[in-house]
């Protein structure tokens, strides 16, 4: 079974999410700083890890960082603010998730089984297609690279992912809660707007490429190249 990495300096919630993780058979492993949490990490080489935002030391934002310098490992966020602009800003850090306390455990260990299947899917994805190519972009799905032209396009990891949910239906239409939900890992809740700033993103590191990301209005997305419309 998967092992999940909390970190909250709240004891009472790092003890019940740990107490309704360990009851659905996961392994758990505590931290209650930022320091601690990165240490913890290097350890025990979790699945997946829970990260409030407010830590002593370190903050969370920068705790997620430095874990994207060096893996693609789940990040669900949890916080006390809800502001959307830190909701975006953490997902563009590599966030694969974002729960605003308070929140239900019941909803956080639904979202946890939604990312780990999501990234259990990815990895399928990478063995059965190492490559890929459309126009003049160049996916190499087992290194997450991306060249158009020939030349390397630095993708955030969301960017990547996104792009690959288009490549693999290309011509297709997908709508933002699809994104949501085949990216981001998660159902629909409401909030499709980092879904557009994502897309928006990654149309401008694609503009020298003779595809395109394509606007279905009222519905969501889809990529376009010049043998595939």
């Amino acid at each position: 079974m998967a092992t999940i990495l909390v970190v909250d300096d709240e004891t009472n919630i790092v003890n019940l999410v740990s107490l309704y993780l360990k009851a659905d058979g996961y392994q758990v492993v505590a931290a209650s700083g930022g320091r601690q949490a990165l240490d913890a990490f290097h350890a025990h080489a979790p699945d997946l890890i829970v990260l409030d935002l407010m830590l002593p030391g370190i903050d969370g934002w920068e705790v997620c960082q430095r874990i994207r310098q060096e893996s693609q490992v789940p990040v669900i966020m949890l916080t006390a603010r809800t502001d959307d602009v830190d909701k975006i800003v953490g997902l563009e850090l590599g966030a694969d998730d974002y729960l605003v306390k308070p929140f239900n455990p019941r909803e956080l260990l639904a979202r946890i089984k939604a990312v780990l299947r999501r990234t259990e899917q990815s990895i399928s994805l990478k063995s059965a297609a190492k490559t890929m190519k459309i126009g003049e972009i160049n996916i190499d799905v087992e290194r997450r690279e991306v060249r158009v032209q020939g030349k390397l396009v630095a993708l955030r990891a969301k960017e990547f992912d996104l792009l690959l949910a288009f490549a693999t239906n290309l011509g297709f239409v997908l709508s933002r809660e699809q994104l949501l939900t085949n990216v981001w890992g998660y159902e629909f809740y409401g909030d499709t707007r980092t879904v557009d700033v994502h897309v928006a993103h990654l149309r401008e590191k694609l503009k020298q490429a003779d595809v395109n990301i394509e606007t279905v209005w009222g519905i969501g997305y889809k990529l376009v190249s010049p043998d595939r419309p």
